[in-house]
């Protein structure tokens, strides 16, 4: 098969999809070894992407969700090979709004009765004291489509109107567009990566994030955190809790209706009660250190090689003229099959 993987350079991205350059190269290298004949593009302009629709590759893994052009127009991947007829990883440009816009996820799945904290958005001078506000503090400010951290900070969480209004004048000017205000949960953080399989089950690997505590006491996955690789990720021991993760997540994930993979964060409130915090649809894929693979070998004993070969496997069944199966079977290192472990 003829796969290609598509990134760009991501240095003025909030959104900066399966990571670095050298992410994307051990993507490669992971696909290469499946036997696949693959390429690297990191594409800049509609002139990039109309080459690799000429070469009509089987199947294109995406690594970010869009590419901005000169004009400032921001050209939508899944969206691009859709309309070429090119087949494409990940999710509909339909569903990775949901990734872009935190905000809308939140909306979706509430009307599906998923339980999420409780939130509204502002922009600086919009409310103009605290009894305007239409939840109580404490309060957790953070960009409406930010990803890997960014503007998360300690001042993020605030518990008074002075703090509140210059958090969010700070986040407005940085990100020029309206702040996410959140119900502070001052419960545990999760994370778990699905993956949908070719014959369409589900394997969940939910993880807990532990930030390392800062000077004020908090434990805040923050960008700097996340760039230090400074939290500690854990597997889930208690049967209970990864329970009602797993049933969070593959109820988040189906809801809002993603294809292929992703990763649902989620928190606890102080009672343990799971609530869905955001999606994240085109995930970090930074061997060693990424939540999404570092979740799949934790919970599943999944290696990152197979992690890939899950992804391609999905991708390559839609091909029309795929034969189920060309791929071998995921093997441990005893020789089970891993994805006996789905949920």
């Amino acid at each position: 098969m003829k796969i290609e993987i598509i990134t760009t350079p991501n240095e003025k991205l909030k959104e900066t999809g399966f990571g670095s350059l050298q992410a994307c190269q051990s993507v490669l290298d992971a696909i290469d070894k499946l036997g696949h004949q693959v390429k690297l593009n990191v594409c800049s302009n509609l002139q990039d992407l109309e080459l690799i629709v000429n070469r009509q590759p089987d199947l294109v893994i995406l690594a970010v969700k869009y590419i901005s052009i000169d004009n400032g127009i921001d050209v939508w991947l899944s969206e691009y090979f859709a309309e070429h007829e090119i087949n494409y990883s990940g999710s509909s440009r339909e569903v990775l709004k949901f990734d872009s816009d935190k905000v809308l996820a939140k909306q979706h799945l509430m009307k599906k009765g998923i339980r999420t904290a409780d939130f509204f958005t502002a922009i600086p001078g919009q409310y103009k004291n605290e009894a305007d506000l239409p939840v109580a503090f404490p309060l957790f400010l953070k960009p409406l489509d930010a990803a890997n951290g960014n503007g998360i900070d300690d001042q993020s969480l605030v518990t008074n109107f002075a703090e509140f209004e210059t958090k969010t004048l700070s986040l407005y000017t940085t990100f020029n567009q309206p702040v996410l205000a959140e119900e502070y949960l001052q419960g545990r953080e999760f994370s778990a990566a699905l993956i949908k399989t070719e014959d369409s089950k589900l394997i969940v690997s939910a993880v807990e994030i532990i930030a390392p505590q800062s000077s004020r006491g908090l434990r805040i996955l923050g960008q700097k955190v996340k760039q230090e690789d400074s939290e500690e990720i854990r597997k889930i021991d208690d049967l209970k809790i990864l329970n009602e993760v797993t049933r969070l997540a593959m109820a988040a994930f189906t809801r809002l209706g993603i294809w292929d993979f992703g990763r649902i964060d989620i928190k606890t409130n102080n009672h343990g009660q799971c609530y869905f915090m955001e999606a994240n649809l085109v995930p970090g894929m930074t061997a060693g250190s990424s939540y999404f693979p570092r979740a799949c070998e934790l919970a599943n004993e999944l290696s990152y090689d197979e992690v890939i070969q899950l992804i391609v496997e999905k991708g390559i069944s839609r091909a029309p003229y795929a034969e189920p199966r060309t791929l071998p079977p995921v093997m441990t290192g005893n020789t089970t099959d891993k994805r006996a472990a789905h949920m």
